[in-house]
């Protein structure tokens, strides 16, 4: 396949950002974060694999929520049971011999086999727009509820004990299969990398299926799903469609971020861990996939640094910059800051 007809493909309306100057900018931060475990601690490339794994339930909920339409509650859920199935799994038979991808990969299709499930009697029982969020955020707390209340020693899964609130941990660190031997991918940069390259793949992978007929339709049942619908579309596939890929890369977070940190607790399906992706894909710009990405890790690095002064003060400064958002910039901060870059040189262009 050529560089144009590449190109062709990840560059469309549905998502902003196209041209030389900003795959130039791309090529170029990208190449920041490639070089940039080479010159930082153990501590900060650390932190960075934290912001990073969150990165894909954002851009899942930017898909369900921004394309799709659909306002979902229910990205923790979905991050949970992936986090939880991958440490069951891990805990159990290791992470030697390939198992530990092989463990990536049955958490992943676990929540989404989940989320077909419960995206089916939403989608084809027609449940839309409030009732919608209301529903998936009642299965996140109930999940939450449910996960918290396993802290006796019957609660367990072969060796794997669920610890209630507490949480599970003990889970082997993540390996590749290699010539020789296994690569252990944390506490190394292997993990950095590994996240790294996964977010690349699926970003890129967005581009062309927002971009691509489906995104299309997406777009369509967003704006009009009567409309779309009398055109001969059956929105509830493609709704049911969105919301697997979404909630599928919401667990692929929940299982990087086990791996990272080698536990998890039920308080990562609670209310505040499932109102916050809601903050980061609104700042950003739910619309677009380049604004999500970036007002994520923005609002990260942002709510860590506050939380020196003490986490509940960081979350009333979130409430409020999503209320702010909202009044001011619906289209969201990073959208509407692309849109006025990207006139700007449109105007520097006809003036030439």
């Amino acid at each position: 396949m050529s560089v144009s007809r590449m190109l062709k493909r990840l560059e469309g309306p549905q998502t902003m950002g196209r041209g030389p100057v900003f795959w130039s900018a791309f090529a170029v931060v990208l190449a920041v974060a490639v070089v940039y475990p080479l010159f930082a601690d153990g501590y900060d490339v650390g932190n960075n694999i934290y912001f990073l794994n969150w990165t894909f339930m954002a851009l899942g909920l930017s898909l369900i929520w921004g394309y799709g339409g659909s306002l979902s509650f229910g990205q923790t859920a979905f991050f949970g049971i992936a986090g939880y199935s991958y440490g069951i799994l891990t805990i159990n038979f290791g992470t030697a011999y390939g198992f530990g991808l092989l463990s990536v990969l049955i958490a992943v299709a676990i929540a989404a086999l989940f989320a077909a499930v419960l995206g089916y009697f939403l989608f084809f029982g027609r449940i839309s727009g409030i009732f919608l969020g209301i529903v998936t955020l009642s299965v996140t707390l109930a999940l939450e509820r449910f996960m918290a209340q396993t802290a006796g020693p019957e609660w367990k899964v072969g060796s794997a004990r669920l610890n209630g609130f507490n949480g599970m941990s003990g889970m082997p660190p993540l390996t590749l299969p290699w010539f020789g031997g296994e690569i252990v991918l944390y506490p190394d940069i292997g993990l950095y990398y590994l996240v790294l390259g996964l977010l690349v793949v699926v970003y890129l992978g967005l581009r062309i299926l927002v971009n691509s007929k489906f995104g299309n339709v997406l777009v369509a049942l967003r704006e009009n799903p009567q409309r779309a619908e009398m055109l001969g579309y059956d929105i509830r596939k493609y709704q049911l469609g969105c919301f697997v890929i979404g909630t599928a890369l919401a667990g692929l977070s929940g299982v990087l971020y086990t791996s990272w940190g080698q536990y998890i607790t039920p308080s990562s399906m609670g209310i505040t861990a499932a109102a916050l992706p809601i903050i980061w894909v609104a700042v950003g710009g739910r619309s677009d996939l380049t604004a999500t990405l970036i007002g994520t890790l923005v609002v990260l690095s942002a709510f860590q640094a506050l939380t020196i002064y003490g986490s509940q003060y960081a979350l009333v400064v979130m409430g409020l910059l999503l209320v702010c958002t909202v009044l001011l910039a619906p289209r969201g901060l990073v959208a509407n800051a692309g849109i006025l870059l990207a006139s700007l040189f449109d105007r520097k262009g006809r003036s030439k």
